[in-house]
């Protein structure tokens, strides 16, 4: 099946560039050159990858990406942001809003295909497979891609981005396990990522903050001091 790809870019001829590129991989291409036309492509044809522009009229690439995440639902796309600010600040920014990789413009080609192929071979991979992770307190379905946990007694199923499920289904993997930054960048981006591996340490942030009790003294994603994170639970 063809997968479809939603390009948010308000300067027209880097629009057509990167969608020429792309269509040449095999790839379909939707484009948009604002936020508000963006979210009403993404919402009518459910895109499995978005690649946003930080700049954009009317709501900008950071809001943009904001309202996809919030949307809940079976649709939730990669986010590769495209920007011009290559300092790490405003990396940051754009990761802790919710996406899932970023690339400093002017890029190489070969550099966005290879990012776009990292983020969607993650997607082909997981849809093989069939198992389930279990822990005391935590539920991790591969297959219909739900996550859950216990919380007195009750099963509550998580609202997680795809990053997010993706790092908690690999800690549920292997509970005690000392993953360091690099085998978790290579588990969650494969071996084109060409980011920095404290872009782990902002999704592991956010993850926490969605299943710690109390997020700055985390209960089940334990730092592990010069290596990396593992995962702790009760009776695991």
């Amino acid at each position: 099946m063809q997968q479809t790809i939603l390009i948010v870019e308000d300067e027209a001829e880097i629009a057509r560039f990167i969608q020429q590129l792309l269509e040449k991989e095999g790839f379909a291409c939707l484009q948009s050159r604002d936020g508000n036309d963006a979210m009403r492509l993404f919402q009518a044809h459910h895109p499995c990858l978005v690649i946003l522009d930080w700049m954009l009229p009317g709501i900008d690439g950071l809001e943009v990406c904001t309202r996809i995440r919030k949307l809940a639902g079976e649709y939730d796309p990669y986010i590769l942001m495209l920007t011009a600010k290559g300092e790490e600040f405003d990396r940051v920014i754009g990761l802790s809003t919710g996406d899932d990789d970023y690339l400093v413009k002017p890029f190489s080609p070969m550099e966005l295909v290879a990012r776009v192929r990292a983020l969607l071979r993650r997607s082909l991979r997981q849809d093989v497979q069939s198992q389930v992770y279990r822990t005391p307190n935590f539920s991790v379905d591969l297959d219909r891609h739900v996550a859950t946990r216990q919380v007195n007694g009750t099963t509550e199923e998580l609202e997680l981005t795809t990053i997010e499920f993706d790092l908690l289904a690999t800690f549920l993997s292997h509970p005690g396990r000392a993953w360091s930054r690099t085998h978790l960048v290579e588990k969650l981006w494969g071996d084109d990522f060409f980011g920095e591996e404290r872009v782990v340490d902002t999704h592991v942030a956010r993850l926490r903050k969605k299943i710690e009790p109390d997020p700055s003294h985390p209960q089940y994603i334990k730092t592990v001091i010069g290596t990396g994170y593992k995962f702790e639970d009760e009776g695991s």
